[in-house]
């Protein structure tokens, strides 16, 4: 890929936690880049930084040292706010294990609320919201509560919010976690079925290799370091590497 496909380049990011009486180094000086239409999973074991970068990389958290440089600008103050909420709105979208729905909305309401948020008209709210329901297959659904969904369906839902406003960079945190094998399956192909149509980048946490291996590229996280990458060719010899590799990651440093 081209320097000039990067939408997202990660500079020696570091960040620290302090007590009294302990530190801990969440990441150590993690550097990549991020393509124009890449999905990138991120593989680590509990403690090894995955969610710390992710809230680093949708400006939820800031880091101690490093820079983020997005879509060719780099802005001093991505990490504070009124920039970091302007950044996110422009940016990010987000996909959470737990959904994270509204229960009180309809389905077609939480989709809608992103842009809701950001004044656009209501006609138009109308035209993207639907089409987001025919991609995501919820047409039926539309006037449904999330409580009268399966977990499948409000993923689905909580897809069509992420992405209803076209954001270029999509970052998910364990987005197949609370499914089963097979709607795990289904989520990730209407995500990057989406992914495609809309040439958005992807940047997914798990520890699963199964759904590592839908990516383009892996990067398998210990101790808060990249230590290990796979690049993805084929899916099911992928999954064993990529298996492999993380088993690897999981073994104490000597």
């Amino acid at each position: 890929m081209r320097q000039t496909d990067v939408v997202m380049s990660i500079s020696n990011i570091r960040k620290s936690y302090r007590a009294p009486g302990y530190k801990v180094e969440a990441l150590k000086s993690v550097s990549f880049d991020l393509h124009k239409g890449e999905f990138i999973a991120v593989m680590g074991t509990s403690g090894s930084g995955k969610s710390t970068l992710l809230n680093i990389l949708g400006a939820l958290d800031n880091p101690d040292e490093g820079s983020m440089v997005v879509k060719g600008i780099k802005n001093a103050n991505i990490f504070n706010e009124p920039d970091a909420t302007f950044f996110r709105g422009e940016n990010i979208g987000f996909i959470f294990q737990s959904y994270n729905l509204l229960k009180d909305l309809t389905v077609e309401e939480n989709i809608a609320l992103p842009l809701i948020l950001k004044d656009v008209k209501a006609h138009e709210i109308e035209k993207l919201v639907s089409r987001m329901l025919a991609l995501i297959g919820l047409e039926k659904w539309r006037r449904h509560r999330p409580v009268q969904l399966s977990g499948g369906q409000q993923q689905r839902v909580a897809i069509g919010r992420a992405l209803i406003t076209s954001p270029p960079i999509i970052l998910a945190d364990e987005p197949t976690g609370n499914l089963d094998f097979n709607t795990s399956n289904e989520i990730l192909h209407v995500l990057l079925d989406l992914k495609e149509k809309l040439n958005q980048s992807i940047i997914l946490v798990t520890h699963d290799p199964q759904v590592a291996a839908f990516a383009d590229r892996v990067l398998f996280f210990h101790d808060g370091d990249i230590v290990d990458e796979h690049i993805c060719i084929d899916k099911d010899k992928d999954m064993e590497s990529i298996l492999l590799k993380f088993k690897h990651t999981m073994r104490p440093k000597p």
